[in-house]
Parts: structure tokens; sequence; C-alpha cells
């Protein structure tokens, strides 16, 4: 199997050699390349082709959000990974809405991130239980109110495929009641202790929802149900 080409887009020089280091330690991964700056780095993207760009958010000059957007448009089929910080919730917020395919916080272990490099790449999108209880959070009021001079982001409901996949098989409200838990991170024993049921009919009800949602595991459905506003 061909190794996944990987290019690395962080500003700062230590978190980038580590990064580096890490990837190093893989054999299915080959890093292309690194760049400092977003500028550089979609520089980088449209010279290497690569399959997947790990891409930091806070970037001087083009942030990652916009490097994500800009990629995500042009070459739809390059997969984005990005890693965000856990304590701003505005700055995640624009990243989950800029079209990436996974989503880190910097402080993921080595071999996590190694992992979810090569889940990604399989097709399987990734989000980090921070990312996901932070847009959870926000997400009820359908947009961020930033003070003045910040970015606002609007996360969009969903898109009509979904839209139309829900119609002909909509979720129940237990399983609604589920899928809201999945988003928090919980475990099938987790939810069947905050819901007062068996562990055999939480897995009853995650195996209709991934089938109602066409997804392929948790974390995609996680994923589809923040993206459309599913959860409240």
């Amino acid at each position: 199997m061909d190794p996944i080409r990987v290019i690395l887009v962080e500003d700062h020089d230590l978190t980038r050699a580590g990064l580096r280091m890490a990837l190093s330690q893989s054999d299915h991964i080959k890093l292309l390349g690194d760049a400092s700056n977003g500028e550089a780095g979609l520089k980088l993207i449209e010279q290497t082709k690569p399959d997947l760009a790990i891409v930091d958010v806070g970037l001087p000059g083009i942030d990652g959000i916009e490097v994500t957007r800009r990629v995500k448009s042009e070459h739809p089929e390059i997969l984005v990974l990005i890693l965000t910080m856990r304590d701003d919730s505005q700055t995640v917020l624009a990243a989950f809405a800029s079209g990436a395919d996974s989503y880190c916080m910097k402080d993921i272990a080595s071999k996590d991130l190694l992992q979810v490099v090569e889940t990604t790449h399989e097709g399987t999108s990734f989000i980090d239980p921070a990312v996901a209880g932070i847009v959870l959070n926000e997400v009820r009021s359908r947009s961020v109110h930033a003070a003045p001079g910040t970015r606002q982001t609007v996360i969009q409901a969903a898109d009509p495929e979904l839209a139309q996949i829900l119609e002909a098989s909509p979720l129940t409200e237990r399983e609604l009641e589920v899928l809201q838990l999945i988003v928090q991170g919980h475990s099938n024993e987790g939810i069947a202790q905050q819901l007062y049921i068996t562990v055999g009919t939480v897995k009853t009800h995650v195996r209709n929802i991934l089938s109602k949602l066409c997804a392929d595991d948790r974390t995609q459905a996680a994923v589809l149900a923040l993206r459309s506003g599913l959860v409240h």
C-alpha cells in the first residue's frame, strides 16, 4: 500500500518539529514538506498535491481556517486535518464550519495523531470530543455572536441530501437522545446509565442511527449531527 502523502502547516517551530517527528514514526505516512504560514502552506499544497494536509488554525497572515476553505474549494479531493486550541470556542466553531475532514486538539498524543491521519485517509472523519462539546454548546443558537472585529461563524444547516435522508427515515425521540450523548463522547455503557436502559438497547439505537444517517461509524454520525443541527 502506498504511504499517505502529507504536508504540515504549523507556525510554531518546536510544535512543527514535534509533529514532524511524530509523523516520521509511521511507515504508512510520508511527509512531503512543511510550511510555517498560510501563504507558504497553500503554495506547498498546490505544488505537491498531497493526500492530506495537517493545518494549524492559528497561522500568521492567512489563517488555517481560510487555508482550509481555499483547499476544499480548489482541491476537494485533498483531505484536511485541522489542529485547534482547546480554550478558544470562537476559533473552534470557525474551524468546524470551514469544511475540514477531521478536527483535533493540538495537545493530541503522537500515536493518536497517527491514527487520526490514517482513519481520515480511509474516509472516516474524526472529531475530538472537546471540539464536539464546544460546537454542541453553541450550535443550539445557530450562530456565534462575536465581539466587534472578531470572526463570526454560522453553522450551516443540513445539506439537501441529508435532509432527504432524514425525511425518508426520521430519527425517533429516543434516537435523538442517544445521538446527543454520542456527540458528547459517551460510550454505550455511559449512554445506558444516562438513559436508564440496557447496553443492548443502546447498541440497537446506535445501529438504527447509523443506518438512518448513512454513517459508517459513531464519529461520522456525530459530525453529521453537529453540522446539520440534529442535536439541540
